[in-house]
Parts: structure tokens; sequence; C-alpha cells
């Protein structure tokens, strides 16, 4: 299949899944290196729905796989896995999430809010006019402004990263745009709370202080729903830990042992 790519030698007994939606590709290092371990699958979603992705999820790793996965989400992919576990629960071991989104509505001011802070008065005009550009239904190349937010991101969510090292990626506006609606609309109705409660599988979650995100919104919820949660800060760390300097080596020691 096109939207997977395998590393290591079979069996594969652990999945990476990246995040935006739309973000193809960053999960690229995660996945080689814990591959050194064991054998590891990286889904490229490429369906615009929520149950094409979980369906295409499941395609691949029922295929290529040898469940039940480790499955490991970064992001917007965090909430993926969380949803396919809870509608595949025999082909999920143990779930990951990583720099996951909150899962409540009442968080979510403060991440752009957060972001805003770190830049200049000039990099906010920037990305005021990126986000206005993507929010008009006559915009053209939107997968240009949708890559050019991406990366101001990535500035704003890293505390310390290594930028040699900063991942490649590959962002779709066009997955993005109607697979957040619907995810945004879950976490409004409380219905991905509700399914989070479902969960059947061990659940782990990695969270970096510095991450615009809320820890708090991921830790909260989830303490409160999930049997057996487990719930990580690691400390000067952004949204992306295996970029971080000061916490890119803990990010991967504990990866090797919750994998």
């Amino acid at each position: 299949m096109k939207n997977v790519r395998k590393y290591g030698n079979a069996p594969f007994t652990v999945a990476a899944i990246h995040g935006g939606p739309g973000a193809s590709g960053e999960m690229e290092p995660v996945a080689k290196e814990l591959s050194r371990h064991q054998g590891t699958l990286e889904p490229l979603q490429t369906s615009a729905t929520i149950k094409g992705q979980i369906r295409e999820l499941s395609c691949i790793i029922k295929n290529h796989g040898d469940p039940p996965l480790t499955l490991i989400g970064h992001s917007w992919g965090a909430w993926l896995t969380m949803l396919y576990a809870v509608q595949h629960s025999s082909d999920a071991k143990k779930i990951i999430l990583i720099g996951s989104g909150p899962f409540e509505e009442k968080y979510v001011p403060q991440i752009m809010e957060t972001r805003l802070n770190r830049l200049n008065d000039e990099e906010k005009i920037q990305i005021r006019a990126l986000v206005k550009a993507l929010n008009n239904p006559y915009g053209k190349h939107k997968d240009k402004l949708f890559t050019q937010l991406g990366k101001a991101f990535v500035h704003t969510d890293s505390y310390m990263p290594s930028h040699h090292n900063e991942t490649k990626m590959t962002f779709q506006y066009k997955i993005f745009q109607p697979v957040w609606k619907e995810a945004d609309d879950l976490r409004r109705s409380g219905k991905l709370v509700e399914l989070g409660a479902q969960l059947q599988c061990p659940v782990v979650a990695i969270h970096g202080d510095y991450d615009p995100h809320p820890f708090e919104g991921v830790e909260k919820p989830l303490s409160k729903i999930v049997k057996d949660f487990t719930f990580i800060l690691l400390k000067n760390c952004g949204h992306y830990p295996w970029i971080e300097k000061n916490a890119k080596e803990q990010f991967y020691k504990i990866l090797y042992r919750e994998v």
C-alpha cells in the first residue's frame, strides 16, 4: 500500500500515527528509531473523514501488522488512535498519546493565546494573515499556506529544537479542514470524552510542559475515565519531543519501556 511505510523487520507490532490532520510524514523519525528493536509501521492518512481514516488504519494494521499492536499517536493522531482503539479493541495492545490536543473545549483558547505570546508583533500579524487566508472559502494555494502555518507552529510549539534533525512533513489542507471540523465537533459536544471512557486497553499520555496544548486538558479528563492510565510530563519539552535537545533522550527511553 502507498499509504504505509515499514521500518525494521516483521512482525510489525508498533504503529506510529501522525497528526495534523494532514501532517503526513511527521512520525518518520519516531518510527525509524523504534524499528531498531521491533518492526514499526508508519501509516499515512489520506482520507478526508474520520470514519475514512479509521477504516484506512484498520486496513493497514490488518494487512501489514501483527495485532494487537502498540499504537502511538501524535497530536491529532492521538485522538485518531483513541477512536480506533474504541472501535477495534482487539487490535490495540496499548495506546500511547504524544502531545495530544485537550479533550475538553474549555482548554482550547489557551492554545492560540500561548502561541501568540511567544511571537513578536510582526510574527503575530503573519500568523493572523495566514489563518484568515485559510478560512477564506475562495482562497487558493491553501496547501502552501497551510505549510507556512505548520512551520510557524513548529517554531512556537518547540522549546529547544535540534533544527538539523527537524521532522519533514507534508501538509495537506484538503485533509485537515474536513477532518478537523469533525474532530472539533466531537470535542465541543462532549462525545470525545464519552468515547474515551470506552477504552479497554492501557493508555499512556506523554506531554511536554512547553507544549501550548495544555497538559491539564489531557491529564484531568483521561485520569477520570480511563481505568489503566499513565500520564508523563516531560520538562523543557514542546509539542514534538523527538526534536527537543533536552527531552529527546528521555522521550525515547519512555517509549522503549512502554512499547
